[in-house]
């Protein structure tokens, strides 16, 4: 026999990988972890054999397992082992940047895999673009502000980034998780965002992204990223193929969903077409000054024109949706007609452009530059022209305004992109199943072959949990209520709200209030650095409304989950084409995503087998009715009011 130096096992030339591995997966769940004092889980070896199908067959499956199975180290091993064994990386996709800091963090389930297994698992981290610091947004603000808490970003920004030497040493630097004290709100503002042209920028090769993008393609084992970074990847491969570019994530050996029924939502948000206000005006504007012929002149300056006249169109019908940060735009006749306007003119300027790149007036680098962006614009006008085909909205304030146009199914090029590629997929959750029917997410994301099961959790619900029901009419009277249950369990709670609007109300009443207990709220600061401070403070009460999922706070600290109102989704135009195309919106759309979420935030509450604690949930009189039932099927025990 051999012993395979990236494998954690033996295997002799005449052994069969899977077989060897399945004897290993059974040493380490029968005998390693139980002598490193793990709990033996019969769920958890269930899950191992079934998983080990998957990898087998190269086939996608749902691994619905309930908190405490132990579903992480399970998926973890094997796509651990499958990496080295196909020498190419496994890429473990998570929900969003809370989920990542729980598997990477000190003593956080690699680590502990890594102490109890003897390994040095090569794991590197692909966060979302936005979550790095633009530099070149960051050198324009320091120009103009002093604001310190900007200033001590930059001052933070290594020497070599401003040095004009070459780059003998340098090493990946810019994650926000570096700069806690930033607050939602300013981070925006310096932070990456789709409207930066990243090839051509002068930062671009001392650019922390750049760096870091450079650093986790060269990992052996793990790279972890999250949904929205995965399915930008899927969307951007080919066309920065063509651009000469390195796609954004290297090929995979495998691929594990982590709190897999999110995806479909970051694969509408990854196929979207984003046109900022001012990027046509710019482009147009700087290609006047290249000395285009008169025919193209005209062409810009209707299209310019008609661009203006389209936005402020938009601009004076969006309506704010609460719970969102899109916009809902009527689809008018004005606007459409705009659109159907603009669309001519710049199929006619493209034909224009070709003339002018055959007569070389213009130099070769501004004519593509205009037709990759005019065809780009031309692209997202045609789906928001189909009746019926696409999903569009504004986000940001009425100076600095984006247009974004989505397709309105996403599955079908799902299944071409994505589950075409014949390689292992793991879906991993407690809630992946509609009463263990996974034909829903299967079908919404495109996948028509798949294998499935479902383990409950171990956890005795019914003697360390309790779940109390409220009604309410008017809101002050239940933020009341809220803070005399966070008196009664001297803070120790997470309380979860469905929207930040919703969360600021709340805010207002408690900033009132002489409370023996700190309160903190997401988006005050970077939120792996506020999770961190209520985990170590044993009385902080931590209020958000992201973190349904993710999640993990075991012990004193979180005794108390305080569900705010029922999740039902916002009716912004993404939850508003769904329900369009449901035969019955409420039961099909709005009652799923509500249970799916509700099922989510009370699991935070119990993580290990010692938890405790009370779930409280806020609804109105009319919901009660509507819904209790359903409600009290989905919950661990039983509900009392």
């Amino acid at each position: 026999m051999y012993m395979n130096n990236s494998l954690p096992f033996t295997i002799s030339k005449t052994e069969n990988f899977y077989d060897r591995l399945g004897d290993y997966i059974g040493d380490v769940f029968y005998d390693i972890l139980p002598e490193k004092g793990y709990e033996l889980r019969d769920e958890q070896i269930y899950m191992a054999y079934q998983l080990e199908k998957a990898f087998k067959n190269k086939s996608t499956i749902f691994a619905e397992a309930g908190v405490g199975t132990g579903k992480t180290f399970v998926y973890l091993l094997y796509a651990l082992c499958y990496a080295r064994y196909m020498g190419k990386p496994a890429i473990i996709s998570c929900a969003d940047e809370t989920l990542i800091e729980q598997l990477v963090k000190e003593q956080g389930d690699i680590q502990k895999l890594e102490e109890a297994l003897s390994l040095n698992i090569d794991v590197r981290l692909a966060k979302a673009r936005e979550q790095y610091v633009c530099v070149k947004k960051l050198d324009q603000h320091i120009q103009r502000t002093e604001d310190q808490d900007l200033v001590k970003v930059y001052d933070k920004i290594p020497d070599f980034v401003y040095d004009s030497a070459s780059l003998l040493s340098f090493y990946h630097y810019g994650d926000r998780k570096e700069y806690p004290w930033i607050n939602n709100e300013k981070w925006a503002s310096i932070a990456w965002d789709p409207l930066q042209k990243c090839a051509t920028c002068d930062w671009h090769h001392r650019c922390g992204q750049t760096l870091t993008r450079h650093h986790y393609r060269d990992s052996a084992d793990l790279i972890i990223c999250s949904h929205d970074f995965y399915m930008e990847h899927i969307w951007t491969k080919e066309s920065r193929k063509r651009e000469g570019q390195l796609p954004l994530l290297p090929d995979a050996s495998c691929v594990v969903f982590d709190e897999g029924h999110l995806l479909e939502f970051s694969a509408q948000k990854g196929l979207t077409y984003r046109f900022h206000e001012g990027t046509l005006h710019s482009m147009l504007t700087n290609f006047l000054s290249e000395g285009v012929r008169e025919e193209s002149l005209y062409l810009i300056e209707d299209i310019l024109e008609l661009h203006e006249q389209w936005f402020d169109i938009m601009h004076n019908e969006a309506r704010y949706v609460e719970g969102s940060n899109r916009k809902e735009v009527p689809r008018s006749k004005d606007m459409i007609r705009i659109a159907s306007s603009i669309d001519v003119k710049v199929q006619k300027l493209l034909e224009q452009l070709v003339f002018d790149s055959e007569l070389y007036i213009i130099e070769e680098y501004y004519v593509k530059m205009i037709e990759e962006y005019l065809e780009f614009l031309s692209y997202g006008l045609s789906i928001l022209l189909k009746d019926n085909e696409g999903i569009f909205w504004l986000e940001g304030h009425e100076e600095d305004s984006t247009l974004v146009i989505m397709p309105r199914l996403v599955e079908t090029i799902l299944r071409q992109e994505v589950f075409s590629q014949k390689i292992p997929f793991v879906f991993s959750s407690a809630t992946l199943s509609q009463a263990g029917d996974f034909s829903y997410i299967a079908s919404s994301l495109g996948i028509e072959q798949y294998a499935s099961f479902t383990v409950a959790s171990p956890f005795d619900y019914e003697e360390n949990m309790k779940v109390l029901g409220h009604t309410f009419e008017k809101e002050e009277q239940k933020w009341s209520d809220i803070i005399d249950a966070l008196k009664a369990n001297g803070g120790r709670s997470l309380v979860l709200f469905t929207s930040i609007e919703e969360m600021n109300r709340f805010r207002v009443v408690a900033d009132t209030q002489d409370l023996p207990f700190d309160i903190v709220y997401e988006g005050d600061r970077e939120i792996s650095d506020i999770v961190r401070d209520f985990q170590t403070d044993h009385t902080t009460v931590l209020c958000s409304f992201n973190l349904w999922e993710g999640l993990d706070v075991p012990g004193e600290s979180l005794t108390q989950v305080i569900v705010s109102s029922l999740p039902f989704p916002p009716h912004d135009p993404v939850f508003q084409a769904k329900r369009q195309d449901a035969h019955n919106p409420t039961e099909e759309v709005d009652v799923p995503y509500m249970l799916l979420r509700l099922r989510q935030g009370v699991g935070r509450l119990i993580r290990t087998s010692e938890d405790f604690g009370k779930v409280h949930i806020w609804m109105t009189a009319a919901e009660k009715r509507d819904y209790l039932a359903q409600i009290e099927a989905v919950l661990p025990v039983g509900m009392e009011f």
